[in-house]
C-alpha cells in the first residue's frame, strides 16, 4: 500500500485547494430599474423579480 514519505506542508496543501474559491459573481441588470443584481434574485433597490413587484421598497 502506498504511504506518503513526508508530511504535506500547509503551503503545498493550500495551493492545491486554492482554485475552488476563485469564482467571480456574475451580475445582471435589473429590467425595471437598471441596477446590478444577482440572477434569479429579487432586485434589492426596486423589489421587482420577473417583471412583478415582489417586495415593497420604501424610500
Amino acid at each position: 500500500m502506498a504511504v506518503p514519505k513526508r508530511k504535506t506542508s500547509p503551503a503545498r496543501r493550500d495551493k492545491r485547494r486554492s482554485h475552488h474559491a476563485l469564482k467571480a459573481a456574475n451580475y445582471q441588470e435589473c429590467t425595471n430599474c437598471g441596477e446590478l443584481k444577482l440572477p434569479h434574485h429579487v432586485c434589492g433597490s426596486c423589489g421587482h423579480y420577473n417583471g412583478m413587484e415582489i417586495i415593497e421598497v420604501g424610500l
